[in-house]
């Protein structure tokens, strides 16, 4: 096993305010899946260098929650970077860019939909 994590999914109850949230806040493009029957969209992810990846999913099995599993999104080179939009782009920052000694720095939100997600990053 190279990875313990391999995919993950963020629920969604507006796909679209879902879709436009995270790709503001990763300034990245959000890819919705092609099959026109379900409401689904990933994120970007190079698997061939040993990246996993994960999507943005709405339906009947798609429910938001603040708590359990919380799901660390990569934060790039500094994760203030990626934090500084989730207010403009409607979430809010639970707990602001913090240490955690030589393992970097995590900070959390919450999105549109109300996830509770975090940011990792070393810088």
């Amino acid at each position: 096993m190279v990875n313990s994590l391999n995919w993950f999914e963020i629920p969604a109850t507006d796909f679209k305010r879902a879709m436009t949230f995270y790709a503001k806040v990763l300034d990245a493009q959000i890819h919705p899946d092609p099959n026109p029957n379900r409401q689904y969209a990933y994120f970007p992810a190079d698997t061939e260098k040993g990246g996993f990846g994960g999507a943005i999913g709405c339906g009947e099995n798609f429910v938001p929650a603040m708590t359990g599993t919380t799901v660390y999104l990569d934060g790039g080179n500094d994760l203030s970077v990626p934090l500084g939009r989730v207010e403009s782009a409607g979430g809010k920052v639970i707990l602001p860019k913090t240490a955690i000694g030589p393992n970097g720095f995590i900070a959390l939100f919450i999105d549109t939909e109300g996830n509770k997600v975090g940011f990792h990053s070393m810088g």
